[in-house]
């Protein structure tokens, strides 16, 4: 499998060099040549446990590592760092809830970014030379980049979140970690601040190839590769207890790239019936597939701070597919929106984007009912990125196939939330608790690319 950029203005490269280069160098994202079909497979998948199916799922996307050495990456990764697995399926009155947060950082960004610390130790290991990545976070990636990350060799952190825009127990599961090559940014602005700032470092190629500028953001193509993976599992798991042919899943939706992945599983041949893509009031996505108007609007500081975003960076791969793999196409409207910020895609006959996905709107008063509810009725915390996605589901009505509620982050992340809603103090998990005394680091910064850029050369020297 070779990839290439959807911007079209890279050479296909490997998938270790893809990993390296994270943002591709023409200013794209990185994307697979062509999308597997394993309808003929899927049989035969459903009786592997997590790591034989990862592996199964990840050869066909990885051509330059060896298989021996893929497989004990992918154990290494899921032996230990997940209890009591990565992805942990359970039924919750009319839903599957699908719990992703079971990692070192209690969020299901750790699924992927385990996984990426250890591509990026064996790929340094036989190359030799450093990697100083560069990331922006609106809450739960930031810790999950830094606990994948720290102490490894060759390799300097940079993270990049919003100044008093994440929660206090995001912040200081990033800043608590006081490891040598682990570097916290605050940012005097918001998350698309940060992550405008971190393109654009990684858009200057000069920049890019002095200093070894890496990427742990989902633009880097292996993040959303290993999020493919839990889309099958539930799948096969949801079907093993309903004998459903079809599985609707529900995705609460940021930075596109947890939805995306699931777009992509659908691709590949998994029977998921349709993906629900539930925003908070920052709706940029559910206006898009309402309409096809991609439109900057007003950023709102919302209960589910991971969801405040407004440019959803993985967007641009799922257009590309939209437009018909056509680069140049993709190039302009890219343009167009930089430079108006609203871009518009056609509207089927059918009224519909895309016949797979539809998308709906949490709001806080939402987040709120809905985490009281599944409390009271049936015993269950919902985080609020996770209760969005079951308010939105819950809103378009009853289905007769199964539905499936990504549970994105375990609910002592978000205490305040927990509390308003149901009027009790009883979100609390053993690793938040002991951060309420530990030191911190971070440096403070204003929003200026410049500023971040003289940072990081002072600080790798």
């Amino acid at each position: 499998m070779k990839y290439v950029s959807t911007r079209g203005q890279i050479e296909p490269i490997e998938f270790q060099d893809a990993v390296l280069m994270g943002l591709a160098d023409d200013g794209g994202l990185i994307i697979p040549e062509s999308i597997p079909d394993v309808t003929g497979r899927l049989e035969a998948w459903k009786s592997l446990d997590y790591s034989e199916l990862a592996f199964e799922i990840l050869r066909l996307f990885v051509g330059d590592i060896p298989e021996t050495d893929l497989k004990s990456l992918i154990e290494k990764t899921y032996a230990d760092a997940f209890d009591p697995a990565p992805a942990v399926t359970v039924r919750v009155g009319p839903v599957y809830v699908l719990e992703l947060w079971h990692g070192p950082t209690l969020a299901f960004k750790d699924i992927a970014l385990q996984l990426l610390g250890n591509l990026f130790e064996y790929i340094l290991a036989r190359r030799g030379g450093r990697l100083n990545i560069l990331g922006a976070t609106s809450g739960d990636t930031g810790s999950a980049a830094i606990a994948g990350c720290r102490g490894r060799d060759g390799i300097d952190i940079f993270i990049m979140h919003p100044a008093g825009r994440v929660s206090e127990i995001q912040q200081r599961q990033m800043t608590t970690v006081l490891d040598e090559n682990v570097h916290n940014i605050a940012v005097a602005g918001n998350f698309d601040d940060c992550q405008r700032i971190m393109k654009t470092l990684a858009a200057d190629l000069d920049f890019k190839g002095k200093y070894s500028l890496g990427a742990v953001n989902s633009v880097n193509w292996a993040r959303v590769l290993a999020q493919i993976v839990y889309y099958f599992k539930v799948v096969f798991e949801v079907q093993a207890q309903t004998g459903a042919q079809r599985v609707q899943v529900e995705v609460p939706t940021g930075n596109f790239g947890d939805i995306l992945a699931g777009w992509y599983a659908r691709q590949m041949g998994l029977p998921i019936s349709q993906l629900i893509l539930a925003t908070n009031e920052n709706d940029i996505l559910a206006r898009f597939f309402s309409s096809g108007e991609y439109s900057l609007g007003k950023l709102s500081q919302t209960l589910s701070p991971s969801m405040d975003i407004q440019v959803a960076s993985n967007f641009e791969r799922y257009l590309y597919y939209k437009v018909g793999c056509d680069a140049g196409r993709l190039r302009a409207l890219m343009d167009e929106f930089a430079r108006t910020g609203s871009l518009h895609v056609e509207v089927a006959d059918d009224g519909k984007i895309d016949s797979a996905v539809v998308a709906g709107v949490g709001t806080q008063d939402d987040v709120l009912a809905t985490i009281g509810k599944y409390h009271r009725e049936y015993d269950y915390l919902l985080d609020p990125h996770t209760a969005v996605g079951v308010s939105v589901a819950e809103a378009m009505g009853v289905s007769d196939e199964p539905l499936v509620a990504l549970s994105t982050a375990h609910p002592a992340k978000f205490p305040d939330a927990i509390k308003k809603a149901t009027g009790k103090d009883l979100a609390h998990h053993p690793a938040i608790d002991t951060l309420a005394n530990l030191p911190t680091r971070c440096a403070e910064l204003p929003n200026d690319i410049e500023a971040v850029r003289e940072f990081i050369i002072k600080t790798i020297g």
